[in-house]
């Protein structure tokens, strides 16, 4: 048996301890433990369990991870995720379907100042959710538009995917950061089309709403200065090279803590929690890091990456039809796990596949994390549709599943536009650099 053929089999094998239950980081070190173990013997196996932990956590570069999670834990107990919605929907809240498209722009606002899927989905599902209740939304429309709409978290600055992904293939996160913008916006104007258009098929899923006067629109936005001015300051910091993205990730942090303490919601006791939850969204990541390490030091030395660039050049393979294949090899995946572990399990031998294909790192890096947005919604695994049910009593699985089929569309359509159109994830990067 050939090294490739090892690698190929304990690639499949983590994907099934994963299906039976096994934490990802746990199959991931085991595999690559016992993997280069049989590779290299028991005193190799020795060494990269004594060196990988440190060296997949010793970097300065992952000092961002904790900082942007802080950012995010204290924007949320800042409750600023009900005044995002609020503005928003004091300029959108009339139209029909109006409320859903409010909750997905809110989320993106939110998200961007958050960084994570998950913890947007679940603050924004128990704000936005009882308000479209109350004005007799469908409950398949409310539920699937926060569970997309959380998404955008993942693409929006400051995403921790981008810095995992920056970590691993050697890009710049400031490059990520800025190149991940305008498919962000592109995401949440599409997402706002998916719902007009299926309200506009079935206008019983929303009702319209009367329009908000100019007064309590500027009212509004008064309420969310903070989180623009906080935006502004972290990501136009780093496109005007004030500060590089760690330092952006401090002023983040504190940032949010300032926001966080003059809402009044900050006392000792949502101190701690913050903290205590900083810490343990912080050592999920690390851990996953660390069985991430361990499993890539068994794929190097199987030299499944190599084969792969030999196989797609004997083939004779375009770049397009490669990179195709790619996609629906992320999409088929993400149905099963979630965005982080996904990237952390692939990229390490799908990133020097992509080098040797000639695709920008940047861009290929914001479409692979646009693939792991589509695997959040897609059923079975889909976390979101998880999370959103969770924040409802009542809410139902199939409730969350029959209203997402249009979110699906949108996501596979920007993912068309950004194939078609990488300016739209490289000009800004180009102009900053």
């Amino acid at each position: 048996m050939t090294p490739a053929t090892m690698g190929f089999i304990g690639f499949g094998a983590t994907l099934f301890l994963i299906a039976f239950g096994f934490p990802v980081a746990v199959a991931m070190a085991l595999v690559g433990v016992v993997g280069f173990w049989s590779l290299n013997g028991l005193a190799g196996a020795g060494f990269i369990l004594g060196s990988s932990p440190f060296e997949a956590i010793f970097p300065y570069s992952l000092s961002v991870v904790p900082l942007f999670v802080m950012m995010g834990v204290f924007a949320a107990r800042a409750g600023l995720s009900r005044s995002l919605f609020e503005m928003v929907n004091s300029f959108l809240g009339h139209i029909r379907g109006g409320l859903a498209v409010t909750a997905v722009g809110a989320c993106a606002l939110f998200g961007a100042i958050c960084g994570s899927s998950l913890a947007t989905v679940a603050t924004m599902g128990r704000v936005a959710i009882p308000e479209m209740d109350k004005h007799g939304y469908d409950g398949s429309l409310s539920s699937a538009s926060i569970a997309a709409g959380g998404t955008l978290g993942v693409l929006i600055p400051p995403s921790i995917l981008l810095v995992i992904y920056g970590i691993l293939t050697q890009t710049s996160i400031g490059q990520l950061f800025i190149g991940a913008i305008l498919p962000g916006i592109l995401g949440a104007v599409l997402y706002g089309l998916a719902i007009v258009v299926r309200v506009r098929m079935k206008p019983e899923l929303a009702p319209s709403a009367a329009k908000t006067g100019w007064s309590k629109r500027l009212a509004s936005l008064r309420r969310v200065w903070g989180v623009l001015l906080l935006f502004s300051l972290v990501i136009g910091g780093i496109y005007l090279g004030w500060f590089s993205p760690t330092e952006a990730a401090a002023v983040g942090a504190v940032g949010a803590f300032i926001l966080a303490l003059i809402s009044g919601e900050l006392n000792w006791s949502t101190l701690w929690e913050s903290v205590r939850e900083t810490a343990g969204l912080t050592g999920m990541i690390f851990f996953i890091l660390i069985g991430a390490s361990l499993f890539n030091y068994f794929l190097e030395t199987t030299g499944l990456p190599s084969a792969l660039i030999a196989g797609i050049e004997s083939s004779g393979m375009g770049p397009t039809m490669a990179l195709i294949l790619i996609l629906l090899f992320y999409i088929v995946l993400g149905c099963f796990m979630d965005a982080m572990s996904m990237i952390l399990l692939t990229v390490p031998f799908l990133a020097p596949v992509a080098t040797s294909l000639g695709f920008d790192m940047v861009w290929f890096g914001i479409l692979v994390v646009t693939v792991a947005e589509i695997g959040l919604i897609t059923p079975p695994i889909g976390m979101n549709l998880f999370v959103v049910q969770a924040t409802q009593p009542g809410l139902t699985q199939r409730m969350v599943v029959r209203g997402i089929l249009p979110f699906i569309i949108a996501d596979v359509i920007r993912l068309v536009i950004l194939v078609a159109v990488p300016a739209l994830s490289l000009w800004l990067p180009a102009m900053m650099f």
